[in-house]
């Protein structure tokens, strides 16, 4: 079968691997959507992984099942997840799920990025496999994963009814917790982002305040829109320690600053615990998604809560994996970017 085999983000070969063999309570899945994560871009983050073949956003039709596996049959249609907790665990009995051992070593066999795709038999067992709706399709089922990233960061800053939240960057992610941050109640949304089209996408994204950082100073807009106060919420989505320095400057007091784009393990970052003591700043992370979210995006998509409609900018077949990751990377004029095998 073919496979995407990175080398580097300007050298991603198309090759041949042997097709996956299945064994008993595993799952082979022929891959119809694979979907280009930001983590994917990123360089340093690649070079950490062990497997140089990637892609982690799967959907596919179900080509064969293993022995002993009841829930699923041949021919449905499914999204896949590369990684599921044990559930019963330190970690997962605190709710720290992908803090869980067995999450870090469950993965697909190979990659998403590939013509077929086998799911061990833990993560069909844990919750790994679930049947998409006919009412969705392929193209919205790859947007699962993400979706649930976002929605678990923000249910990690138990942001109230009525909140403020800033949201820093208006790619795909910035979109998503805009969307999300409506559905949870939030009062005002502000976005900011250098792009003009992403800030009015925004907007039908749920966005009250758009800004320009370029053009307009974040701080004093903002102000001038809450109230004279901070946010109660920022949502720092660039992986970038000077945004989440300025970032610190947006929070009101009480606020809550939370981090979903990565940096580098060689990035530091300067704060004042004083500003965060006498504030009573918090600070959060969100690494990854679980069933649990996932589960819940795809029941909010099938009922019509979760909107989609021109999230996916750019579609590529895998022989051009190549210029997809060169669109996704660059970012200028692109959201979602998508492979497609159908």
């Amino acid at each position: 079968m073919k496979i995407a085999e990175y080398h580097s983000l300007n050298d991603i070969r198309v090759v041949d691997v042997p097709l996956p063999e299945i064994r008993r309570g595993d799952i082979l899945v022929r891959t119809k959507v694979c979907g280009i994560c930001g983590s994917d871009v990123l360089e340093w983050y690649r070079k950490m992984r062990k497997s140089p073949f990637l892609g982690h956003e799967v959907t596919g039709v179900i080509e064969k099942i293993g022995e002993g596996v009841e829930k699923f049959k041949e021919g449905d249609r499914v999204f896949i997840h590369h990684h599921v907790p044990c559930f019963i665990c330190h970690y997962c009995r605190r709710g720290k799920y992908t803090m869980c051992p067995t999450f870090h070593h469950t993965n697909f066999d190979v990659a998403g990025l590939a013509e077929f795709v086998r799911v061990p038999e833990l993560n069909v067992k844990n919750g790994g496999v679930i049947k998409l709706p006919d009412s969705v399709s392929f193209e919205q089922g790859s947007l699962f994963e993400p979706i649930g990233c976002c929605m678990r960061g923000l249910k990690n800053t138990n942001l109230h009814a009525g909140d403020t939240v800033l949201i820093i960057g208006a790619g795909f992610t910035g979109l998503v917790h805009a969307h999300l941050a409506r559905m949870m109640g939030a009062g005002l949304i502000v976005v900011s982002d250098f792009f003009d089209f992403k800030l009015r996408k925004a907007k039908i994204m749920g966005a009250d305040v758009i800004i320009n950082p370029g053009k307009e100073d974040v701080r004093e807009k903002l102000h001038k829109a809450n109230e004279g106060r901070g946010a109660d919420v920022v949502v720092v989505t660039p992986a970038s320690t000077r945004v989440i320095q300025d970032a610190i400057n947006y929070l009101d007091k009480g606020g809550h600053l939370y981090l979903f784009g990565p940096t580098s393990p060689d990035d530091f970052l300067s704060i004042l615990p004083y500003t965060f003591f006498f504030s009573e700043l918090s600070l959060t992370t969100n690494y990854s998604t679980t069933p649990i979210e996932t589960n819940a995006v795809c029941k909010l998509m099938e009922e019509g809560k979760i909107k989609t409609e021109g999230l996916v900018t750019h579609r590529f077949s895998l022989n051009e994996v190549q210029e997809a990751f060169g669109v996704a990377a660059k970012a200028e004029k692109s959201l979602k970017v998508i492979v497609s095998f159908e």
